[in-house]
């Protein structure tokens, strides 16, 4: 099949159009690489059947595609917050036209959305009937706020007009090809152990989080893809719950560091929290992670020595 995946560039999309060329697919690659990197995708780059558009989903395009799955979007803080407005246009005007899009040539759209439509959770682990505890007005609200507006298109959408959808709702992914520096607790510990910096822990690092491999995530995105009939919302993330602290002593000894442990302020509206129910993604897509925490974080730290990241 012609498989569109917005956001191909970036740290999950890389890993996805691998998987869909080594499935057999054409891999049409959008992104506008405010987040995603050409390095992501060299070893694609000179494969007839990788694409690589460079183009910004805020504006409408036209393609021939069978399958979309639109992921384009900043998904760390750091990023997410550097433009606000930009990232709020992204969720929400980005996914009309690739809904648009979707209608026009009718083909199944898989939306990448995110825990964090759940916000500070008071309810624990999350599932998906769980409609979320969100600050609307906070510094985070653009991301969180635009992916909850993005569901309501793609729910709209199908019902209004048919179109086929998917939505996943993504958890902590980690793996290789996360940006060096874009805010996110695994490639923060990581760098900041191999190059014997303090380790920076916000709040007390009580605060729990669970950390799910990327070969394992892309794997649930196909299968949903796959599931014809299948709307969800779906979680999709390692159930395995682990504390900030905990976290930040295993890549202390896993890297060999000396660094030592700080502490500064929570940011505000930080999940104490976040933990997924991935009870619908078991029974019905027969999915769960299969790679240990361990061996999922020795890869990652290899490929952040291999950038250097230790120099």
């Amino acid at each position: 099949m012609r498989v569109l995946v917005t956001g191909g560039a970036g740290f999950i999309g890389s890993h996805l159009c691998a998987r869909l060329m080594n499935d057999g697919h054409e891999v049409l690659c959008l992104d506008n690489f405010f987040t995603g990197s050409k390095n992501n995708i060299l070893a694609l780059l000179g494969n007839p059947r990788f694409e690589l558009i460079r183009h910004d989903i805020t504006e409408p395009i036209l393609l021939e595609v069978d399958q979309i799955y639109h992921l384009a979007c900043p998904a760390s803080p750091v990023h997410y917050q550097y433009n606000p407005v930009k990232t709020i246009k992204t969720s929400v005007m980005g996914t009309i036209n690739m809904l648009g899009l979707a209608k026009r040539v009718r083909a199944p759209i898989l939306l990448a959305s995110t825990s964090e439509v759940y916000g500070d959770p008071q309810v624990h682990p999350q599932p998906e009937t769980y409609w979320g505890n969100v600050n609307p007005i906070g510094i985070r609200s653009c991301y969180d706020e635009g992916k909850r507006v993005a569901e309501t298109l793609m729910m709209d959408y199908h019902r209004q007009n048919g179109v086929d959808i998917r939505i996943v709702r993504i958890f902590n992914t980690f793996g290789p090809r996360m940006a060096e520096h874009d805010g996110r607790v695994v490639s923060n510990f990581i760098v900041q152990a191999l190059k014997g910096e303090d380790i920076t822990v916000y709040g007390d690092g009580s605060q729990t989080r669970s950390f799910c491999y990327v070969s394992d995530l892309v794997e649930g995105l196909v299968r949903v893809m796959s599931c014809n009939g299948f709307i969800g919302p779906v979680n999709l993330g390692n159930p395995v719950e682990t504390t900030i602290i905990e976290f930040a002593r295993r890549i202390i000894a896993l890297t060999g560091s000396h660094s030592q442990i700080v502490y500064k302020p929570l940011p505000s509206d930080d999940p104490q929290q976040r933990q997924p129910d991935i009870t619908l993604a078991r029974t019905t897509l027969g999915w769960e992670p299969l790679v240990p925490l361990e061996a999922g974080l020795k890869k990652t730290v290899d490929y952040f020595s291999g950038l250097g990241a230790a120099s």
